[in-house]
Parts: C-alpha cells; structure tokens; sequence
C-alpha cells in the first residue's frame, strides 16, 4: 500500500502540482493520467525517490518493496538468460527458479534460441523487454510503468496485458494507449490543473466526472459574476442616497460573502487536420514484386505486391524487428528495393513521418522558421496557426529546435505534414510522444481524412478503429489481409500467442458462428426475402473464396493478380452490405 499526503511540487514560481493526496490500496491497479508536462513522470520520480518534492509525505510498509521499470540500459552478461538471472536469488553458487526467467522471456516475444544470445545483439526495444524481465522477477509489491506500450509490439503487449491483469501486487501505470490502460487498471487517478483525483473505473469516468465539475463551475462562476454585478450596479446608483444607506449597507456585506471565482484557463490539445489534395485516380500507389535486404541474398522485405486504394487505411502490423518500419521507408522511397518496384500515380502526393525525418530537421532553426521553410509564401499568420496547433503558441514558436524534447521535434514535423497537401499518408509509430487527447484528436483528424493512410503503430485501439486493410508480418511473411483487425484475430491470430489466446479465438470463432446460424434461423422465421439470403450466402463464400486466393497472390507476388482480386473483394463486400441493408 502506498499513501500520498499534500505533496507540492514547484519549479521556481510554477507549481507543478499541490496538495495532492491519494492512496493506492492492497490490489489495486492504477492508471495515471494527464496532459504531457503536467507532473506524470515527475510524480513518478518523488515516489522512486529520484526526485525531491517540496513538501507533504509519502508513506509505504515496511519491506514493501517498489519496482520501475528502467530506461538505462546496462548489460553485465553474455547471454540474456543470464542477464535475466542476475534479478534471482543464489542458492550455492546457482540461480533459483530459472524457469521463471525463460517463462517471463517467452512471454515478451523471446525464443530459447535466443536465450545464449548476447543482450548487445537486441534492438532498443527488445533490450527494454529484458530489464521488464528482470524488473518482474525481483517481484515487487507496486510496479511502476511509465510508457511500456512504447517498446512493445502487439503480441507482446497482449501478453503484457494479460500479466498486469494477473499480477498480485499494485501498479501504477502511464501509458498514452488509452485501451491498453483501460484493459489493465483498476482505477484511473487524473493529473488536471495541478490538482490529482482518483476515481474507481476506467478513464472515460474521470474525464466525465471532470467534465461535469467544470461545466458546473463555470455556470456558477457566470451566474454569481451575473448577481455580483447586478448587486455593483444597485450599490453605484444609491450609494450617495441617505435613504437608501441601509440597503446599500447590506449588500456592499454580501458583495463581500460572494467569492470571486476566476474563469478556468482553456488547456491546449493538438489540433490535426491534415491538408487533403484531391486525388482523380484510383491508386496513388502500387508496389510491384519489390523486395529488400541489407545484406545480399538475405531478404527482410520478400517480394510484396499490392494497389493502395485512395481512400484505404492499411495498417502494417506485427512484431518488432521484423520489417514493418523498412518496409514503410521503401515505400517512401527512404530505401531503393533490391528488386521490383514501387510506382506512385502522377497525382499522388505523399507525407511521411517517420523517424528519419525527425532526424533531418534543421536544429540551428526555430519552430516557425522549420515550418516557414516548406512554403515561404505562406503567411506568418498561418505558420503561427500551424505551430500554435502543435502546442507552440506564441514566443514558444521561436524557439530553437536544438532545445526542444524528442517528444517536441515529433510534434514539429506533424506541423509541416499539416502544411504540406496530401493523399497519401506514410505514419511510422506517430503516437509514442503523445498523451491520450493528442492520440484522440490524431485518430479523429485520420478517421476525416479522405486520402489513403499507411500506418505502421502497435495500438490495437488504433487498428481496431481506422484500418480497412492490413499488411501483417507474422509467420515469417508479409501477408497483405483484406478485412479489419477483428477479422484477423477472429480467422487467423498470432503465430506466437499463448494457448489462452488461442482457445480464446477458437472461442470467438464459434460464438460468431453461432450469431451467424442463429440469424439466418431468426431470418428464416421471419420468412425473410429467399432470394436475398441465397444471395448473401453466396456472396459470402465468393468473399472467402477471394480471400483464399489473395493470400495465394500475396505468396507468389503476383501484382496483376492481386490487383484484381482486391477490386473484386471490395465491390462484393459493397454488395454484400446493400444485400444485408435490404432485409
């Protein structure tokens, strides 16, 4: 059990937070919310001890033991098993329950052949992993997790997930992917106006409970305001009235009873709208048979093919390290493919995020000279819209870029795709240095946006919500699937999940079935048009028929092919919609 007591944090004459109290009790596991820069990670660093606060208490049990997860990566070791063994007791000479380490390792994407492997031969990302390995082991009563879903891929936040949810102790988590912390919390605690509030529930409780307080307070706030001035304007007109000195007495007392409630200062969100340029054609993009490897007769990207409609969403899926951001900087001609192709339409015109284009912005400049550079006869007017957009408002928009968080550059170049017209948009992870309203309003700004849409991300939240098609790494292949993310893991699934996940997809495989069974029952009693029903069924079974051999296309890179196929499968499911719409 951890208790916070008034606990105040200030920077010079900014307060950060203040009197800020809760408790996380026995169980419970809790999510932490709030705009960027307003306390988390600070918050986060008191309770390690890493930071001093100004004033309150924090209290925990004896023996209690708190465990983060670090960023700092050190390995001592010369094979990850062992490195991971480091966090176990020592019983005559030799590590205790070993098994431990190799199952919390299998858990987050590692295979036995990996575990003699040297630490030093893994991504950034996956070495993050082995200190989550070694964080877990130490068993802690309270984990604390700023922004695991960063350094994860899907398959292992799904198992992540389900750990958390099992996990004895208590938690206290940040993460920007708003689904993934509902799936595992507990209860939500809110950083809002240097104030923190803790409710039982998902986050939409608290932002809805906020909601509400401020509406409140701002009607009262208006209607005392209101009264305060009718009572000023009474006082004003009598006060030199000695028959009126009485009444103007009394209300000059209750002027000073009412409090002087100051109006809330509006919290700037990012504000998306991508710039839309009107696309004639069908597909701003084809990829014909293009491959790609950096080492020769060693293919991370086999020889892909597919047409990119002008309004598709396709999400690039899979786990890390296995080609999905390669496979997005081919395709916006970042990297040459060794073989094939990769065709943009005459009219195509493409913006890309990526984090090599993070790396290209000229650190001597300012904001809104980086901005100003892509157009300069843009007006200032609109450059300083632009960056006031992105959270620079005012002088904040000059300053330099060498100055600025990673977290601030990204927000930078989301500012000049906003300027740039579009329809195509290329997104390698755009979410990792967002809080939860900024990813709401980039997953809004891309639900509106008409263009085509590639987007590599881990966010199941994201990929449930905008993807219409998507290209999965899993199995050793690049597969290009036609349907949304519920189709895959309802057909298919991840090669590397758990059993749990696999009879929880059998499980949904069979309910779906049964809805499907029992709705041509229902259609059946209620004498439904035949015609239509036959209609439907053969529709459906073209569609999978269709499936079935796209995957085989996919396989054999046959371009034309697939080009056709997806045209088919996508006028049928036009039709099959209108079918089941006229029943």
């Amino acid at each position: 059990m951890l208790s916070v007591s008034s606990l105040k944090k200030s920077y010079g004459s900014q307060v950060l937070f203040e009197e800020v109290s809760f408790i996380i009790n026995p169980g419970e596991r809790v999510g932490l919310v709030g705009r960027n820069g307003h306390g988390k990670s600070t918050l986060f660093k008191i309770i390690l001890g890493q930071e001093e606060h100004d004033s309150g208490t924090i209290t925990v049990p004896k023996n209690y033991a708190i465990g983060h997860l670090s960023q700092h990566l050190v390995f001592t070791e010369s094979n990850i098993l062992d490195e991971c063994c480091l966090a176990l007791p020592l019983l005559d000479g030799c590590w205790k329950e070993t098994y431990k380490a190799e199952s919390l390792l299998h858990g987050l994407g590692f295979h036995d052949s990996d575990f003699t492997k040297s630490p030093d031969e893994f991504s950034g990302g996956y070495q993050i992993r082995l200190n989550l390995v070694k964080l877990l082991l130490t068993e802690p009563k309270l984990l604390l997790l700023d922004e695991p879903t960063n350094y994860l891929d899907i398959v292992s936040l799904r198992w992540l997930a389900r750990f958390l949810i099992e996990f004895q102790g208590e938690i206290l988590i940040v993460t920007h992917d708003r689904a993934f912390m509902d799936s595992v919390t507990t209860h939500t605690l809110g950083i809002h106006r240097g104030k923190v509030r803790k409710v039982e529930g998902q986050t939409e409780k608290l932002y809805t409970l906020i909601a509400e307080e401020e509406d409140l307070y701002e009607k009262t706030r208006l209607g005392e305001a209101k009264r305060r001035k009718h009572i000023e304007k009474f006082v004003d007109k009598f006060r030199a009235k000695a028959s009126k000195a009485k009444a103007v007495q009394s209300r000059v007392k209750l002027l000073e009873k009412i409090d002087v409630k100051e109006e809330l200062m509006d919290i700037q969100d990012l504000e998306f709208g991508f710039s839309y340029a009107p696309f004639p054609g069908k597909f701003p993009l084809t990829v014909n048979s293009a491959s790609f490897g950096y080492e020769e007769g060693n293919l991370l990207i086999p020889e892909t093919s597919l047409a990119v409609g002008k309004q598709d969403i396709i999400a690039i899926i899979g786990p890390n390290g296995k080609g999905k951001t390669t496979l997005l900087n081919m395709i916006a001609g970042e990297l040459a493919p060794v073989s094939g192709q990769v065709a943009y339409n005459d009219n195509t015109k493409l913006s890309y995020f990526g984090q090599t284009n993070v790396n290209r912005l000229n650190l001597n400049r300012t904001i809104e000279e980086e901005l100003w550079e892509l157009d300069p006869n843009k007006s200032r007017t609109l450059i300083r819209s632009i960056c006031g957009a992105m959270m620079f408002e005012g002088d904040s928009a000059l300053k330099k870029l060498s100055v600025l968080s990673g977290g601030e550059r990204s927000r930078v170049l989301l500012g000049k795709i906003l300027l740039s017209p579009t329809n195509l948009l290329l997104l390698d992870e755009p979410t990792n240095h967002l809080d939860m309203h900024s990813v709401e309003a980039l997953i809004e700004a891309l639900e509106s946006f008409p263009g085509a849409v590639m987007i590599v991300t881990h966010s199941e939240e994201i990929i449930h919500r905008i993807a219409t098609r998507l290209i999965v790494f899993d199995r050793g292949t690049v597969e290009l699937f036609e349907g949304s993310y519920e189709d895959f893991l309802r057909l298919r699934g991840w090669e590397d999940e758990d059993e749990i996940f696999k009879k929880e997809r059998k499980a949904a495989q069979s309910e779906y079935e049964e809805k499907k069974n029992s709705a041509k029952n229902q259609k059946t009693a209620q004498k439904l048009n035949k015609k239509t029903e036959k209609d439907i069924l053969e529709m459906e079974s073209l569609i999978e028929s269709l499936n079935r051999k796209l995957s085989e296309a996919t396989k054999s890179g046959s371009t034309a092919q697939i080009q056709e196929i997806s045209l088919k499968i996508h006028s049928y499911q036009l039709e099959l919609e209108k079918l089941y719409s006229s029943l």
